[in-house]
């Protein structure tokens, strides 16, 4: 029987496994162009709905790839940012970005 707790040796599984999904990959991707705020991100991400926007941000600070920084104000203010982590993914989002560019967008020009 599998151990469901062992961890994959494949590091692209493993990968996955923390930034994989419809959502965290864009909200990641959102979040390389610099701080934001809840409905900046939502904004940007149009077809998100707010309840999974939030989330999916909780994952993504649970797993240590954004910062949540609250702010002591009235109204209250919240911004989310990448961390040491979630920068080192800056390259392999930016591929993506490059990659979608070339194979995907550049087709379907009128």
């Amino acid at each position: 029987m599998e151990d469901k707790n062992r961890t994959t040796q494949c590091p692209v599984t493993a990968m996955l496994q923390i930034i994989g999904g419809k959502w965290k990959p864009i909200i990641l991707y959102c979040l390389t162009f610099g701080t934001k705020r809840f409905g900046e991100i939502a904004v940007r991400i149009p077809h998100i709905s707010r309840k999974v926007l939030s989330e999916q941000l909780k994952q993504l600070e649970k797993d240590g790839l954004i910062i949540r920084k609250k702010y002591n104000e009235t109204p209250p203010r919240v911004e989310y940012s990448l961390s040491d982590s979630g920068e080192s993914l800056c390259p392999v989002l930016k591929s993506m970005e490059a990659w979608g560019e070339e194979h995907i967008l550049s087709k379907h020009v009128v």
